[in-house]
């Protein structure tokens, strides 16, 4: 994707965000090794606050078919309220990590490449770093490697979206979580 279809994407799902959700957010956290496949879901908030953890909705690896590795990513909020976006159907959810002090505020995601004939898994991990030093690393699967982090919020990630492949149907590969956008505000 070149720079000017990713702006006009970051446009848009600011314009869906602002328009659907009535939140102000001030920057949207991105990073370039994301998957390509898949519908992004809906935005979703902390009520009044920043995220201070994390899980992952993870399908353990299969020994015969399809592996989609991570499915989805719920954020814990300060403010005891729990978000999610769209999350693919296989998997179940991880321990939850929190930052012992502060919010997290930036994110590197672990991808697998396109394998051509062989399974795609996409996102198999994620790390956040906390605002006060910490950084935190997803109970993810094997496959792939992370990429750069992206840019920090200045004080802390308060909500995000995912793009999410859904079932692809009998005998064609199913990947799950491929992208995430995070907000800070």
């Amino acid at each position: 994707m070149d720079l000017s279809a990713s702006t006009a994407l970051l446009l848009t799902i600011s314009c869906y965000v602002w328009n659907t959700e009535s939140q102000w957010f001030s920057s949207v956290l991105s990073v370039p090794n994301a998957g390509p496949w898949g519908d992004w879901g809906p935005a979703s908030f902390c009520s009044n606050g920043y995220a201070n953890g994390f899980s992952l909705k993870v399908e353990k690896a299969q020994l015969l078919g399809d592996n989609t590795a991570v499915n989805g990513i719920r954020l814990y909020c300060n403010d005891s309220t729990e978000i999610e976006s769209r999350v693919g159907p296989w998997g179940t959810w991880t321990t939850q990590l929190f930052c012992p002090e502060g919010y997290l505020v930036s994110f590197s995601l672990k991808v697998e490449s396109h394998q051509k004939i062989l399974d795609d898994t996409a996102v198999n991990n994620i790390q956040f770093k906390c605002s006060g030093g910490a950084n935190l690393i997803g109970f993810g699967t094997k496959w792939g490697k992370f990429g750069p982090w992206s840019d920090s919020c200045s004080i802390g990630i308060c909500g995000f979206i995912t793009r999410v492949q859904d079932k692809q149907g009998v005998g064609d590969d199913d990947t799950a979580l491929n992208d995430v956008l995070f907000y800070c505000c």
